[in-house]
Order: C-alpha cells, then sequence, then structure tokens
C-alpha cells in the first residue's frame, strides 16, 4: 500500500492535506480516487489508514480513520559524512535513511572537495526512502558544519565510530555496547594528519577498519552501517 509523510498531526477523523506534489503523484503517477486507502506517518503519532476523501482541482484531501501502528523509532544512529559529490551524497542519504539512520550530518574537512548541495533536494530523499522502507520516521539532514566545529560541540555520552583508512579494530570487536552512537566517514582524499591525530586522542571515539581495500565515501557509509546493525542494532527484531 502506498505511505506517505505528512506534517499534520493524525488522530481518527483528521483531514489531511498534502503537498501540491504528493497530491499529484497520488493522483496522477497511482492514480488513486476518492475512497481508496493509503498508509500515512508523521514520525509522531505512528501510521494511520486514511482514505482519499477529497479529489480537488488543486490538490487532494485524505482522512485518517485509524492507527495501524503506534509511533516507534529506530536505533540511535547518526551518520556523519564528509561532504563528496552530489550524486554520491545523494546515494549517502538515500542509504542512510533505508538503513536507520535518525540524523545525516554533513561535514567539511581539509581535504573536502564537492559540489554545492541543495539541502531540500536531500530532505526530498531522505522522506521518499523512509516512506519506502517503512520506518514510522524520517532522518534529519544537517547544514554542512566544520568537522572541527562538529567536534567541538560534541554530546558527552554519544559515541564516535571513525572509519580509519589507516587501520583500526574490525567493528565486530571494537563496538559492543548499543546506545548512541556515530559513524564518521572521510572525503575521498582521506583526514588529513592533523583530523586524524585529534580523533584518535578523542575519549568517545573508536577507530574501526573496514577492511583491507579502499572504498568510495558512499560504499563506506553503507558498509559501516551494515556493520554497525549486525553488531549492535536493531536488525534482531
Amino acid at each position: 500500500m502506498i505511505r506517505l509523510h505528512v506534517p499534520q498531526p493524525l488522530s481518527a477523523g483528521a483531514a489531511i492535506a498534502p503537498t501540491l506534489d504528493q497530491s499529484r503523484y497520488l493522483t496522477q503517477v497511482m492514480r488513486l480516487k476518492a475512497g481508496d486507502p493509503l498508509l500515512v506517518f508523521n514520525g509522531v503519532d505512528g501510521e494511520w489508514r486514511c482514505v482519499v476523501a477529497e479529489v480537488l482541482k488543486k490538490g487532494v484531501i485524505l482522512r485518517a480513520e485509524e492507527q495501524v501502528r503506534p509511533q516507534t523509532y529506530g536505533p540511535d544512529l547518526e551518520l556523519i559524512v564528509a561532504l563528496v559529490k552530489k550524486a554520491r551524497v545523494e546515494t549517502i542519504v538515500e542509504k542512510a535513511a533505508e538503513l536507520g539512520a535518525k540524523r545525516v550530518r554533513l561535514a567539511i574537512t581539509h581535504r573536502t572537495n564537492a559540489d554545492r548541495i541543495r539541502l531540500d533536494r536531500l530532505d526530498a530523499i531522505a522522506e521518499e526512502a523512509a516512506e519506502q522502507t517503512g520506518r514510522l520516521d524520517v532522518p534529519v539532514v544537517d547544514e554542512p558544519l566544520k568537522l572541527e566545529a562538529l567536534l567541538d560541540t560534541w554530546e558527552a555520552d554519544r559515541r564516535l565510530m571513525f572509519c580509519d583508512e589507516t587501520g583500526g579494530a574490525p567493528v565486530a570487536s571494537a563496538v559492543k555496547e548499543p546506545g548512541a552512537w556515530a559513524i564518521l566517514i572521510g572525503p575521498e582524499g582521506g583526514f588529513s594528519p592533523e583530523e586524524r591525530g585529534r580523533l584518535r586522542s578523542l575519549s568517545f571515539t573508536t577507530a574501526v577498519s573496514l577492511g583491507p581495500r579502499i572504498l568510495r565515501a558512499d560504499t563506506a557509509a553503507i558498509a559501516a552501517m551494515t556493520l554497525w546493525q549486525a553488531t549492535v542494532g536493531d536488525w534482531d527484531r
């Protein structure tokens, strides 16, 4: 069944007005008509079965009928990735949403060499991935921030899995405790010696290896999240 993410509150009998683009998708692509059902979520009120109540000239009106799943959230996992080329950033955001990250943070490192990004485009990619994967929330995508500033304001209770291309422990042996984590993926040119030195000196970081091969940033992000999920994530639910 079609799933749609909306910002409005959801409750029995509530009227929901999707965006114009969403309305076009429902009526012109999926060919929904008045009375047809779909699933709707907003990241707060769980998932609701709705029906198309009205088809207007400019949009549709949905009516919420019953909650089919209470609100749940995935693991407390953030992905931090150094900015790379636009297409690869878009892939990373999409796969992060599919793999359960609750937040994607974009970092500017000493060796960052990337295109300009459109945050609204990345938000739309994250939303579509959440709709397709069945999760009940949409990951937040942050504005790019210098890595130094990100580390300066780090949450004290969040561990950082630092994927170091020069070597580290295997993920399965280095990451054993669940809880609040972040995964850090560097730029295609790697971290600078100064960045690597600081990361290894911090008490909250755990340096890990993703194997003997040099991976592109998007491949590394997918591999790291997969290994983390298999070790302490929610894949056993």
